[in-house]
């Protein structure tokens, strides 16, 4: 970590995970370090799709909420051991069809100087719950 660097935490996961249910992409961003990667739940390779770069992550980060308006990741808990964190969490939000969507995930991190250098997301695929009345 540079001399600079705040210790990265537990509490920096929580305030990250704050930001993605404030849907404000400037914060997220202002966690990731300047060569990020994310990895995301879906896609044609292994790893999901790999986004590299802040403007890449940054345009998949605002997708998220271009797919489910009202996404949020409730039931959080964070972990960070030295250069590695995990956050716990479950997905919720409503599909464009308007099925609920509820889905236990977590993220895992490599931290590198008192950022997030990589962000891999793992979801559980459930079937999407019936439509709200």
């Amino acid at each position: 970590m540079s001399e600079n660097s705040k210790p990265f935490t537990a509490a920096t996961l929580a305030a990250f995970s704050d930001a993605w249910n404030r849907h404000d992409v400037d914060a997220l961003m202002s966690f990731m370090s300047d060569d990020c990667v994310f990895q995301s739940i879906a896609g044609p390779d292994a790893c999901g799709t790999r986004f590299s770069g802040p403007d890449a992550v940054r345009k998949a980060f605002a997708a998220a909420w271009q797919a489910v308006p009202d996404a949020q990741w409730i039931n959080g808990q964070h972990f960070v051991q030295g250069d590695f964190g995990v956050s716990q969490w479950t997905f919720t939000g409503t599909a464009a069809d308007g099925s609920r969507i509820e889905a236990d995930g977590v993220d895992l991190f490599t931290l590198k100087n008192g950022k997030i250098a990589v962000k891999n997301a793992f979801r559980k695929v459930r079937p999407n719950l019936p439509a709200a009345k």
